[in-house]
């Protein structure tokens, strides 16, 4: 062990761990140990393992070179897709989802996995084109990597993830040196073409969602008509968090018009736990939680400021973004911003795989600040 952290001293210099990011993420995860405990208690103390075991993964991703990893990059993507495909063949299939791999001793969901393998993955590709970022034939190379993820989480079906990564693989390539002028293009044609997919999914016999999910955008676009349905769940949500008003109700309060013991909202400690938390810390615990997650993803982008090479700050501008896009979703379908999905609030809600994927990717994050560029 004596010989473990010498060498650790020898390869890194410790006084450039951050222990800022390290703190951060261990105060949020115990707002979230406390929230799950409130929402479910039942769930408190897998919450508290996933937590543990999360700790125990960065701290040890936190050691391993990075650019040792990033040199595995066809190897993990490769896993990914492997992983996916076994997800469709031998996954468990919860409410009409086949999401999970039974690993018997718990359920094991890839798609989290592949949002921080993605990361990796195209660290390291983009690194190595970082001079043909702007030919079409590299855009065009990385379109088609990241179509089986997408497509994959898509059969699942599990629509929220796959936006979810293909919003992550968008900032991964301007994060890898795509131009202003092609990006200004893509939305040009993007934001017309999503207002056209709107219309159409909306429309009786459209062919790209399932019955839910068009049900979901219907209930978004008019809440009042599907109030007993579809929009049940986010009204309430929306309720429970204006209820809370300045200061909430208190902490893991026995009302029973609360939206946890009413039954107002369907598993409030994963997808809902932003209801939780304005019902109960109001309006100060809502800015309290987002200001926590709005420092740790400034605390990785400034760590990708001074990271020595491409692969380094996309590594850290891709966490950064993950954990910013997902709880911006996350939020937003808490508030009524979006339509009702299923995505969770990063090192918050309940979920081991969830969990312990972001630390993997704050792990990889700090690695990164462990070796900055001396000359910046």
């Amino acid at each position: 062990m004596k010989s473990f952290f010498t060498n650790l001293k020898q390869r890194y210099n410790i006084r450039d761990y951050k222990i800022s990011l390290v703190f951060l993420v261990t105060l949020i995860s115990l707002v979230g140990i406390l929230m799950v405990r409130s929402a479910r208690p039942d769930l408190m103390n897998r919450q508290i393992m996933g937590v543990c075991l999360g700790l125990i993964v960065m701290f040890i991703i936190s050691f391993i070179d990075y650019k040792w990893i990033l040199n595995l990059y066809w190897p993990l993507y490769a896993l990914n897709i492997v992983m996916l495909l076994a997800v469709l063949l031998f996954g468990t299939k919860v409410n009409g989802a086949r999401r999970w791999l039974n690993l018997g001793f718990t359920q094991f969901q890839p798609s989290d996995l592949t949002k921080i393998l993605m990361i990796l993955f195209f660290a390291k590709f983009l690194m190595e084109r970082e001079q043909k970022i702007k030919e079409p034939k590299t855009i065009i190379q990385a379109i088609a990597l990241i179509l089986p993820s997408l497509a994959l989480i898509y059969k699942q079906p599990n629509l929220s993830t796959t936006i979810c990564i293909a919003a992550l693989f968008a900032v991964l390539l301007y994060l890898g040196g795509l131009s202003y002028k092609l990006i200004g293009t893509v939305l040009v044609i993007t934001i017309p073409t999503i207002i056209i997919l709107l219309v159409v999914a909306i429309q009786p016999n459209q062919p790209f969602l399932k019955d839910y999910q068009q049900e979901r955008i219907l209930a978004w676009l008019e809440p009042e008509k599907y109030a007993d349905d579809e929009s049940y769940q986010q009204l309430n949500s929306v309720m429970a968090i204006g209820s809370g008003q300045l200061t909430g109700k208190g902490y893991d309060n026995d009302a029973k018009t609360s939206v946890k013991n009413g039954n107002f909202v369907s598993e409030p400690q994963t997808d809902f736990i932003f209801a939780i938390i304005g019902e109960e810390l109001g309006f100060v615990g809502c800015c309290g939680v987002i200001i926590l997650l709005l420092l740790i993803v400034i605390e990785c982008i400034l760590i990708g400021l001074r990271a020595k090479d491409t692969g380094g700050r996309i590594i850290c501008g891709g966490v950064a973004s993950l954990i910013g896009i997902q709880s911006f979703i996350n939020v937003s379908v808490a508030t009524m911003i979006f339509p009702n999905t299923g995505l969770s609030l990063p090192f918050v809600s309940y979920g081991l795989t969830s969990v312990v994927c972001f630390f993997m990717g704050i792990g990889f994050v700090l690695n990164v600040g462990l070796q900055p560029n001396k000359y910046q």
